[in-house]
């Protein structure tokens, strides 16, 4: 396994990391998503970390709440040897101050997730969104404080759009508090708006990629092809109206890709859609994510080895779509692209 630093902070992460959103399997997304219990949990994590994975994430509102039981159970006797990534802002109830990253909801959501988890201490605590309502300053602090406190020891952002990130890295380097060292963010070769903005920002600022659903939410398994049915096992009859969308001809045209190169390298369909993302600037981690023993060791499998640069430019070419403004011109006009040099 490659480790690499997360964004700009010491701390080295695997290039792959497990996603326990299968774990616990509750309410109509995540029981679509899988149901592992704990035994199941403790097999899957072994597999992890025979194969140097040890990053695992997670999120208070997977299951609500029992991703986060099953992880710590799955990892009981063995903290020391593991990361544990978790999230929360998004609602956990029906309360006024059951969402959002207030100081009160962000003090109480760690001490449940640290509960729920069974340690003392998160690796890396994580906004799952943005909180329009309060004000960052307030965010910041209370995240400075937990820190302080022992309770986390690295903090970051999802689903953050530029603005969101710099407001808050303005902020945290103004008054000394923690600078948000990753964003996990939805990329894939069905979903490349990340390298817009988020990339360059994310290379300026050293902020860190942690890549969620990098399959396409399903789309990238090798399962789904041109002129075939949706598989009837295929979790996107339930989970499609979640996720990102993505158009049929862009998405055909990317597998036709896939399974040209999959037969050229004797990887799998999944192996290739990983292994391009674990080549993109700013990348620290790809969060994968499995139902099953055979799903995980697939998965693993996109590690050890690269893509050529060939490879690599037939995918980009087959899965680059216009940017909007203001970033197309910097993409097709050459004098803007002289001053501002692409991020791939």
């Amino acid at each position: 396994m490659d480790y690499r630093r997360l964004g700009h902070s010491g701390l080295k992460v695997p290039a792959l990391s497990f996603g326990a959103g299968t774990f616990g399997g509750q309410g109509p997304l995540f029981s679509a998503w899988g149901n592992t219990d704990a035994q199941e949990a403790r097999r899957l994590v072994d597999i992890c970390l025979e194969a140097g994975l040890n990053l695992f994430d997670t999120a208070d509102v997977y299951s609500n709440g029992a991703s986060e039981e099953v992880l710590g159970e799955a990892i009981k006797g063995r903290r020391d040897k593991v990361l544990i990534s978790t999230k929360t802002t998004l609602p956990m109830g029906d309360g006024p101050n059951d969402a959002g990253s207030s100081r009160s909801r962000l003090i109480k959501a760690t001490e449940d997730a640290l509960r729920r988890l069974g340690t003392d201490y998160i690796d890396l605590l994580q906004l799952h969104a943005f909180d329009a309502g309060t004000p960052v300053e307030e965010v910041l602090s209370t995240l400075d404080e937990l820190v302080r406190a022992g309770k986390l020891r690295y903090v970051g952002v999802s689903n953050f759009s530029g603005w969101h990130v710099m407001k808050s890295l303005a902020a945290a380097e103004r008054h000394g508090w923690p600078r948000y060292v990753a964003h996990q963010v939805y990329y894939s070769l069905v979903g490349r708006d990340y390298e817009w903005e988020l990339m360059p920002l994310g290379l300026d600022q050293g902020v860190g990629a942690l890549v969620w659903s990098p399959l396409g939410w399903g789309r990238l398994t090798g399962k789904i092809r041109r002129g075939q049915p949706l598989p009837a096992s295929s979790r996107l009859h339930e989970t499609a109206a979640f996720g990102p969308q993505v158009e049929d001809e862009q998405l055909y045209a990317i597998v036709d890709m896939l399974d040209a190169i999959a037969q050229e390298t004797g990887k799998s369909v999944p192996q290739i859609a990983l292994n391009w993302l674990l080549q993109r600037p700013t990348v620290s981690s790809v969060i994968i994510g499995a139902r099953n023993e055979q799903q995980l060791r697939d998965n693993l499998g996109a590690v050890g080895w690269n893509l050529t640069p060939e490879q690599v430019a037939r995918l980009d070419a087959v899965s680059e779509r216009p940017a909007p403004y203001p970033y197309s011109p910097y993409r097709r006009q050459e004098g803007f692209a002289r001053l501002n040099p692409p991020a791939v």
